[in-house]
């Protein structure tokens, strides 16, 4: 006989999550994910001047104010037809790879190590040193997570570079349509360098043990467990995933989503975009058009006859009272079908060869969804060394262009939890429509109409309810649900 238990709020995430959940024998047999705040920023946004986007959409989180930004940013320059110029691409992509890497830094460090540092895990062979490494603050005191301490320190240093190219973080206002508004001199790019360079001694010496062009080039399991030093973080992980079977926990719906990061001088992006289908085991191209919201299980109002809707076109309207309905998170579909995204995506699409063979043997799982993000800090700081060199302080940072009366663009980027989408339309000079679709709002998805459970709803499914350990307790709930790494803010934007 199944049993009905709900958990939350979960503990270190960006805002409330509820997940209720059907166990029999142990084992969760269907799970719901709820979003229980309503917030409210596309409707605040109606009738506004359509600049205004840029002040109030960074305040959805602060967190990833950045990445609201730039996707707000680019809406706007889409509707607009404004190009930027290279010293204005390189800015904006320093100040978002700033935030990405800075969100996954935190994540392992401060969101998902820290539970393996449980009494639940107490005689475990890595426990001691687990804890040493990784244990939270208790009482405003370290105590122990000597390098979580050590990380955090790196992080506050490493926001510094956003407070340079953007004035301040968190909701810089530096970045517009046409570029940054923040010009860098020669001094200040040396000061710049110098944070990268600090960001990388620490990444090769505590987490990886390696040069992070070494760690970015791993294409097998067999050659990461070379690269990496015996006593780096990252190998320290490899024991715990292997010793608490992560690598089977949590499986993805195998159908992956990237809008592409990352935007190159010459067009592409650095991480390319696309779909990555495990079962095809190729990369589709992406259709944005196809992207639709369905809101049958939300606490917001249908379309005609109930029809998922475009972006461009879709509703934010209140229903509290709505039958069915178990959250304010609507669920986005791309041609119908559930995805996934996040760094797990970016690397799928972008031809990772390591991710994808773990994927292909394994699934997208709690493992490859850390591990992903971890070679994502590899890769994309040696390339923000890159950008910063390649700026000329003599050269303009911004191209100035009005916005049309009429008009509409779309936004499409890349946060660190994965894709994220804006969506306006401009009449008679002020903002007609604005729809925005979050990461969190792809992965902690609620059923559509067809009862097609989101990533995360169908990722919890066979996950262990360990009934010795009390009433709904579950490391490996908790594991999976962090893997995913839930901004809920965002996601009820």
């Amino acid at each position: 006989m199944a049993t009905r238990l709900i958990l939350g709020p979960f503990n270190r995430i960006e805002g409330d999550l509820e997940v209720e959940l059907e166990v029999q024998d142990e084992r969760v047999v269907e799970a719901r994910v709820k979003a229980p705040m309503f917030r409210g920023f596309e409707p605040m946004l109606l009738g506004r001047d359509p600049m205004d986007a840029l002040t109030i959409v960074p305040r959805i989180c602060g967190i990833c104010s950045v990445s609201q930004s730039v996707a707000a940013a680019r809406a706007l320059a889409d509707a607009s037809g404004v190009v930027m110029p290279a010293n204005g691409q390189h800015a904006t992509n320093l100040m978002l790879a700033c935030e990405n890497l800075a969100d996954h830094l935190t994540h392992f460090y401060v969101f998902f190590m820290p539970d393996f540092t449980r009494e639940v895990y107490a005689a475990r062979p890595w426990y001691s040193e687990a804890k040493k490494r990784f244990a939270a603050m208790v009482g405003g005191k370290s105590g122990a997570g000597l390098h979580s301490s050590a990380a955090l320190a790196a992080r506050a240093r490493w926001l510094e570079l956003i407070g340079t190219l953007g004035g301040k973080w968190p909701h810089t206002g530096a970045i517009l349509p046409g570029g940054s508004s923040r010009a860098i001199d020669a001094t200040e790019r040396l000061r710049l360098l110098a944070s990268l360079r600090e960001m990388r001694a620490f990444l090769e010496q505590t987490l990886f043990g390696a040069a992070l062009e070494q760690v970015a080039a791993l294409d097998s399991l067999a050659a990461l467990q070379r690269c990496c030093a015996s006593g780096s973080d990252l190998a320290l992980f490899l024991e715990i995933a292997a010793d608490a079977k992560l690598i089977n926990m949590g499986p993805g719906p195998g159908r992956y989503l990237s809008y592409g990061a990352y935007p190159c001088i010459e067009g592409g992006h650095v991480l390319s975009q696309g779909v990555w289908d495990a079962a095809l085991q190729q990369r589709l191209s992406l259709d944005p058009t196809r992207i639709s919201e369905d809101m049958r299980h939300a606490w917001l109002a249908e379309g005609q006859a109930g029809l998922p809707l475009h972006p461009l076109v879709g509703l934010t309207q209140v229903q509290p009272d709505k039958a069915g309905a178990y959250t304010w998170n609507k669920a986005p579909r791309l041609a119908g079908q559930v995805m996934e995204t996040g760094a797990i995506a970016r690397q799928l699409v972008d031809g990772q060869p390591l991710i994808q063979a773990l994927v292909r043997a394994h699934g997208g799982t709690v493992y490859t969804r850390v591990l992903a993000r971890l070679l994502e800090l590899a890769r994309i700081l040696p390339l923000m060394e890159q950008w910063l060199l390649a700026m000329h302080p003599r050269e303009p940072y911004h191209q100035v262009q009005a916005l049309p009366a009429q008009g509409q663009g779309s936004g499409l980027s890349e946060a660190a939890r994965g894709a994220l989408g804006h969506w306006l339309r401009i009449e008679n000079g002020r903002i007609a429509q604005y729809q925005i679709v979050a990461p969190t709002s792809w992965n902690f998805s609620p059923r559509d109409a067809a009862g097609t459970p989101g990533a995360l709803e169908a990722a919890l499914v066979g996950a262990r309810i360990d009934s010795s350990l009390g009433r709904g307790q579950s490391v490996a709930v908790q594991h999976i649900v962090r893997s995913f790494d839930p901004c809920m803010v965002c996601t009820v934007h």
